[in-house]
């Protein structure tokens, strides 16, 4: 209890071991520069982790700019993070900062980071040895000071293996490493869970709705929850 009242852990719900053992390790490593790499299946809340690691650290003052690898173009991705000058390809009608600008001083989230392409993966490496950016098309490098989280729902040493994965990018990031539980593998969880959903969906839609009944509850129990809390709140 100590833990929870000294570190804010917003909306990451929890009291089994598999959860305080997360908390421990948020706690120990929010203050460092240290990376992290977030493990957990879709839905297990990597980014609220990634979130309480920022808001518990020196940068919590600075932006938190959670990035989705998957959802993110190849040919627009570099423009993205790293941004461009100028006429750096057709379409390129200004100077645009990048998303590591945006963070300068604070913390970027790169969700689903088994995604990027072998070419990003060494851009990457080079910003977490040199600790700076080159806009496409520019030929400057620009210091930038950004804590990276990188999250990933599978494991990266296969990846590696299949030299898929740059093994020295994998050891960048792989310096702190946090495992968040299958809902299934925490069900004591389960009624914190729901009944968080609860008040809150309840407040929202002014719904006088105080508690779940035990038959409810029991169902909840009984189901595998292969979609996690994801998709326990969007049941509740």
């Amino acid at each position: 209890q100590e833990l929870l009242n000294k570190y804010q852990f917003k909306n990451v719900i929890g009291r089994s071991p598999q959860m305080f053992q997360v908390y421990k390790t948020i706690a120990k490593v929010a203050d460092t520069k240290s990376t992290v790499l977030l493990y957990g299946e879709r839905g297990t809340g990597k980014e609220l982790v990634a979130r309480s690691i920022h808001y518990n650290s020196l940068r919590n003052s600075r932006p938190f700019i959670p990035v989705d690898s998957a959802s993110l173009v190849e040919t627009l991705m570099e423009s993205e993070l790293f941004g461009h000058v100028r006429g750096a390809f057709t379409g390129a009608l200004t100077t645009k900062r990048g998303l590591f600008e945006e963070a300068d001083g604070g913390t970027i989230l790169l969700d689903e980071v088994s995604n990027l392409s072998l070419s990003m993966q060494t851009k990457l490496l080079r910003f977490l040895q040199e600790h700076e950016i080159k806009r496409v098309g520019g030929r400057d490098s620009i210091k930038v000071d950004v804590r990276v989280i990188a999250a990933t729902n599978q494991p990266l040493e296969p990846l590696v293996k299949e030299g898929k994965f740059r093994e020295d990018l994998f050891d960048r990031l792989n310096v702190v490493s946090i495992t968040l539980p299958p809902l299934r593998e925490r069900k004591e969880d389960i009624p914190l869970l729901a009944n968080h959903f609860l008040q809150r969906f309840a407040g929202e839609n002014r719904k006088n709705i105080s508690h779940i009944s035990p038959e409810a509850l029991e169902i909840l129990l009984a189901y595998s929850w292969p979609g996690n809390v994801r998709e326990l709140e969007h049941t509740i």
